[in-house]
């Protein structure tokens, strides 16, 4: 005979009712809000898991037998609530709501994003999920474990390792060409940029140049997933030898050259990376929309839209706004000399309004084609001492270098990367496509 009363069912129903309703406050804001794809532009972190066939080769999937375990994976997709996910796999709310709870200080359920996975594992594949595996990034998971009516939350770091290696190449076309074709990722390409940023100008680039490159290249899981950090970089082209090496303590860290000078200078040498000059400071230009002669106070980037911008120097944004003829645009404060502005944005950084401070190299918006724009890129006016001027031709303070009681350290870091950089040997690394004569002719050459 049932103990339970119709009162007491009214109760349980209206508990019930809360407790759902809870759950979709709680987890109904985790719609496009929050699985909104990540808009990271280098963001390489997508480790997405292991291929049929590798899956064949190992024994195990997230700590769990491949044949004691049943898996099934999902993508998020956008405006998908995680809720109506866990409810198709018989996910009780009480269960939900535990998740939710749980993950509060391990991994918000409010940064999943759509195009990631989740992975479902089941010990009966007749029976609802024992556990739920979701990747935030190539580094560690979130293992999920459904008990009766609570789930455990817990974050697994893989097995990182990390390695050095080393590159040396021959620019033939162009610098991302020459990169890509040793296998070397767009990644690396932007880290040595980074690491000789004022001393080699890489929108003019010579065929023959030669570049050397001590690397990081990191394994999880016994995998290589990408290159790492560079620690030393070296290019030759006409104007001289040119190195950078990667150095940090407690209050510094950054590319230096040998003598402890930063490599980037007080000003970027451009706001936008993988990018060509399609438009240069000219006060003749013939406008191509208005069709006539008007000045062009400013170097035209053209990228593909949505690439960032980033701020050339530490500085304040006096504006933020937008213009019939400007489109979307940022404009800051570096000094009492410099101003920039950045124009024909397709939408502003999380964050950047009128009176915020930011940083050289931070990313203040991306490239698009608003206002009186042909087509995607971003025009970049420079100003000094409130005229503006053809910031190519500028010659920028430098920035300042290491302070003396930091150099004795540095000079031991830089010695031993400068030594590990000249012994590279170019004969090491004969192209596939040439024979050791042709390439010994080739660095004789440009010796």
């Amino acid at each position: 005979m049932s103990l339970e009363t119709p009162d007491f069912k009214k109760k349980e129903f209206a508990t019930l009712k809360k407790t759902i309703l809870a759950i979709v406050l709680v987890i109904g804001g985790v719609t496009i809000s929050s699985f909104l794809s990540q808009q990271s532009y280098d963001d390489q972190d997508s480790y997405s898991g292991e291929t049929e066939q590798e899956l064949v080769q190992q024994s195990s999937l997230y700590g769990f037998d491949l044949d004691l375990f049943h898996f099934e994976t999902l993508t998020i997709k956008p405006n998908q609530f995680l809720a109506n996910i866990l409810q198709e796999k018989d996910i009780t709310y009480p269960q939900i709501q535990s998740l939710v709870e749980n993950s509060k200080d391990i991994f918000n359920v409010r940064s999943f994003r759509s195009g990631k996975n989740l992975t479902f594992v089941r010990e009966d594949e007749c029976e609802a999920p024992k556990y739920m595996i979701y990747e935030p990034n190539q580094m560690a998971y979130i293992k999920y474990e459904f008990n009766k009516d609570s789930v455990s939350v817990n974050k697994i770091v893989r097995d990182i390792s990390i390695c050095t290696d080393e590159a040396y190449g021959i620019i033939e076309t162009n610098l991302s060409n020459t990169m890509d074709k040793m296998g070397l990722g767009m990644g690396i390409i932007s880290k040595m940029e980074d690491a000789l940023a004022s001393s080699v100008d890489f929108y003019h680039l010579q065929k023959g140049d030669e570049f050397k490159l001590i690397y990081e290249e990191i394994y999880i899981d016994g995998k290589k997933v990408k290159e790492g950090n560079i620690l030393g970089a070296y290019y030759k082209n006409n104007q001289g030898e040119h190195y950078a090496v990667y150095y940090e303590n407690d209050k510094y860290d950054g590319f230096y050259d040998l003598e402890g000078h930063p490599t980037k200078g007080a000003f970027l040498r451009a706001p936008v990376k993988f990018s060509r000059i399609s438009s240069r400071f000219n006060l003749r230009r013939f406008h191509p929309i208005k069709k006539r002669r008007i000045p062009h106070y400013g170097t035209d980037y053209a990228a593909p839209t949505g690439t960032p911008i980033f701020s050339v120097s530490d500085g304040v944004v006096t504006k933020a706004s937008y213009t019939k003829n400007n489109g979307k645009y940022v404009k800051i404060r570096h000094d009492k000399t410099y101003e920039t502005q950045y124009l024909h944005m397709n939408g502003f950084a999380k964050g950047i309004k009128s009176g915020v401070k930011v940083k050289q190299g931070q990313v203040i918006g991306y490239v698009g084609s608003t206002g009186l724009a042909t087509g995607p890129h971003v025009c970049f006016r420079f100003w000094k001492n409130g005229r503006q001027i053809n910031h190519l031709r500028e010659n920028f303070p430098p920035a300042d270098p290491l302070p003396e009681s930091d150099l004795p350290e540095f000079a031991s870091t830089a010695d031993s990367i400068k030594y590990l950089l000249d012994d590279i040997d170019p004969f090491d690394y004969v192209p596939q496509s040439q024979t050791i004569e042709e390439w010994d002719l080739n660095v004789a050459e440009n010796p």
